[in-house]
């Protein structure tokens, strides 16, 4: 019985070792966060070229926040050219000051998606990216406005 039981072990080891995934190189989760990176410090700098270089244009994102006066959050659909746009206005008055937030966590990296957080002035953005002719682009956001207090 006892050497029934070691067999079925290793049995059951070797078939669901074949399931792990290899952790991501260092690179690899060096591109991730340098996309997102590009990704903030474009709307920070006023440098749309970064967004075209690390947010692929199909890009779908979508933003929920606090309208001023109102208590409910309200839902903000953008495109890959609105975001464009924001790159290129957003920080025009020079508003943020220089330590502003973009802290970076990347959750995961696989061999063709990746998953990470970024916490910017804005608020919270959830990012998924998928590699396109071997770079890593941004493909979908989800954000919302820093919650009224935390959960």
């Amino acid at each position: 019985m006892k050497k029934f039981a070691v067999l079925t072990c290793a049995l059951l080891l070797t078939l669901f070792a074949g399931d792990a995934q290899p952790a991501p190189s260092l690179d690899e989760k060096e591109a991730v966060r340098q996309a997102a990176l590009d990704y903030v410090e474009a709307i920070y700098n006023l440098d749309p070229s970064r967004i075209e270089r690390s947010v692929h244009p199909d890009l779908a994102k979508r933003g929920y926040y606090i309208k001023r006066g109102e208590s409910q959050y309200s839902s903000s659909p953008m495109n890959f050219q609105e975001l464009i746009d924001v790159a290129k206005n957003w920080n025009k008055s020079g508003k943020l000051p220089k330590d502003a937030p973009k802290e970076i966590t990347v959750f995961d990296v696989l061999d063709q998606t990746a998953s990470v957080k970024l916490v910017a002035a804005w608020g919270i953005d959830y990012m998924h990216l998928a590699k396109y002719n071997g770079k890593w682009m941004i493909v979908n956001v989800l954000w919302q406005s820093p919650p009224k207090r935390n959960l």
